[in-house]
């Protein structure tokens, strides 16, 4: 179920980046341990999803396995077969499932959906919507490439999506960093709101962006002072290692 085209919706969301995660407590990132602990805790969640060489969506953030299992393969590379019993960062936990995680989730939380963007536009999204079209929740999606945006305006126009911006991102050259930071894209993407790095955010593309009545999320907010930044600045915000 996706949130309805009024966008009062998404102003006021605090969401747990990557689920309620902690490696001090033994809780990684993109888990079904940090997705349970928001679910406990009431927290909206931001996920990543990737898609496997098989088919399957997957819920992790690297394109690359080594930082969180060890194993030096690109996920677009792997089956499921090849990843299920993978650990994550020496725990007991490995990769979920989209539909995994959906099936944990039923509704109880909001989903925040970011489209990783190692393969061209269509390909994770098609594989995606196959779930999310008779997912019982609400959700909304986002990505850094306008072109996902773009397909989704196309083929599921009624989903409330959001073009993510950062600079810092070593994917996108310079030509395309100075588009994004100018916002160009956006005629293709026409999105629902506008997710901005809070390390790279200012008051006067804060105002700009609200001034046209577009939600503005920043991320990720890690400390209580730039949590007050993103209230000053900010509709609705993705944090991390603060409790709000």
């Amino acid at each position: 179920m996706i949130l309805k085209k009024d966008l009062k919706g998404i102003k006021g969301l605090y969401l747990v980046h990557r689920g309620l995660h902690s490696m001090e407590k033994g809780v990684p990132e993109n888990s079904m341990l940090s997705f349970k602990q928001a679910i406990i805790h009431y927290r909206d969640i931001e996920i990543d999803i990737q898609l496997l060489k098989d088919g399957e969506v997957v819920v992790f953030h690297d394109s690359n396995l080594k930082r969180m299992t060890g194993v030096d393969k690109y996920l677009y590379d792997c089956t499921y077969e090849e990843i299920k019993n993978l650990k994550l960062l020496g725990t007991e936990e490995t990769i979920p499932l989209l539909k995994d995680v959906l099936d944990l989730v039923r509704g109880r939380v909001l989903l925040d959906i970011e489209f990783k963007y190692d393969l061209p536009a269509g390909f994770l999204e098609e594989a995606a919507c196959k779930l999310l079209d008779n997912y019982n929740g609400k959700f909304i999606v986002s990505s850094f490439n306008p072109f996902s945006l773009k397909w989704f305006k196309q083929n599921r126009p009624d989903y409330i999506r959001g073009q993510l911006i950062t600079f810092k991102d070593e994917k996108v050259n310079f030509v395309k960093k100075i588009a994004f930071k100018k916002m160009v894209f956006n005629f293709l993407a026409k999105p629902d709101f506008i997710g901005y790095d809070i390390n790279e955010i200012t008051e006067k593309k804060a105002n700009s962006i609200r001034k046209k009545g577009t939600p503005l999320f920043l991320w990720t907010v890690k400390t209580r002072e730039q949590f007050e930044l993103a209230k000053r600045l900010g509709d609705s915000c993705i944090y991390e290692k603060i409790m709000i």
